[in-house]
């Protein structure tokens, strides 16, 4: 049978597997990032066993992405069948948006060209013959940290995604905050910059278009072509400007501290309109570590209002690179609990 529902996921979604007696179920986690593809099997304790990652080469498109995202699937099955997991009996998947989760296609990644309408849970349940469902990557990323990661125990929190874009995710009160179209969440996506920078959503100054790990390159290789003195060499990534900057290269520092400040004071803001227990930054940018944490720390306590600031933690996510297929697997053993 197959199972293309939308689920109405709580956080205490855990305990009701325990009690339907599903104790150390296994899943296949499949997560489609704009950089890299990553899949797992994801066990209820929140384990992932046969991890697997690699780049994804988004300009080839669909038609040839979507095997290859399966058959790495069933390299982490075969991987973790040897470690003596039990086999999957569901299968859940992560990508970004926009997507339909209720009818599992992928409407129009952003970060995804030529991904239109893909019925990518359609396309997975008959692949493995599992049921499967879908949901938005920096949501799930929300889920897995709140009930595996940085955020364990606390009622409210924020997660922020920093990668080739930047999307977010939230926890209101114990439970996962979707939207009522089911992309709520798209932090990345509020104006930093009035009639900035164009953002791949359309629309001028969005955050994501200054500080995403995409952005922080463009913007370098522009003030490179300009002819401005640098170490810097085109094409530049976020970490090459990071690791500049932490060396004393001025146009380094002026486009990290930039981008610092612009996320910092965004993050303020989200912390005084939903006043979390906890904001938890992941994404590849963060591999920044301190050099990111700490201005943004500083700018959010000394910006946030005064009992929102006395409340809020900013911490790094806990789960690493492995996030959104923790995430994806608890997705697929909520699924399993509901059905």
């Amino acid at each position: 049978m197959w199972y293309r529902c939308h689920i109405g996921i709580h956080t205490d979604a855990a305990d009701d597997r325990a009690e339907k007696g599903s104790a150390m179920q296994s899943v296949l986690a499949l997560d489609i990032g704009g950089t890299k593809l990553a899949t797992g099997v994801v066990t209820s304790d929140g384990s992932v066993h046969g991890f697997t990652a690699v780049p994804t080469r988004r300009d080839e498109g669909p038609d040839v992405i979507i095997p290859r995202l399966f058959e790495l699937g069933r390299q982490s099955m075969r991987a973790a069948e040897q470690a003596g997991v039990s086999a999957p009996e569901g299968v859940g998947i992560s990508c970004g948006g926009p997507l339909d989760a209720a009818a599992g296609v992928l409407v129009n990644p952003l970060h995804l060209p030529g991904w239109i309408d893909v019925p990518i849970v359609e396309l997975a349940q008959r692949e493995f013959e599992l049921p499967a469902a879908l949901e938005n990557d920096a949501t799930l990323a929300a889920l897995a940290e709140h009930r595996h990661g940085a955020a364990v125990g606390e009622r409210s929190m924020i997660y922020l995604t920093i990668s080739t874009g930047i999307g977010g995710g939230a926890v209101l009160d114990d439970r996962l905050y979707r939207g009522a179209a089911g992309n709520g969440g798209e932090f990345g996506h509020i104006t930093v910059v009035r009639g900035g920078r164009p953002c791949l959503c359309g629309r001028n100054g969005c955050l994501e278009a200054y500080a995403s790990g995409t952005f922080i390159g463009v913007r370098a290789d522009e003030a490179i072509a300009s002819g401005r003195a640098t170490s810097l060499t085109s094409p530049a990534t976020a970490e090459q400007v990071a690791r500049a900057a932490a060396s004393g290269d001025a146009l380094a520092s002026e486009i990290w501290d930039e981008t610092v400040e612009l996320l910092g004071q965004a993050i303020t803001d989200f912390v005084n309109i939903i006043e979390p227990d906890v904001v938890v930054l992941g994404g590849g940018v963060t591999r920044s570590g301190a050099q990111l944490l700490d201005p943004i720390r500083r700018i959010v306590l000394a910006g946030a209002m005064r009992p929102a600031a006395a409340a809020v933690r900013v911490e790094l996510a806990a789960l690493g690179d492995t996030v959104c297929v923790v995430g994806a697997g608890d997705l697929a053993l909520d699924l399993l609990a509901v059905h």
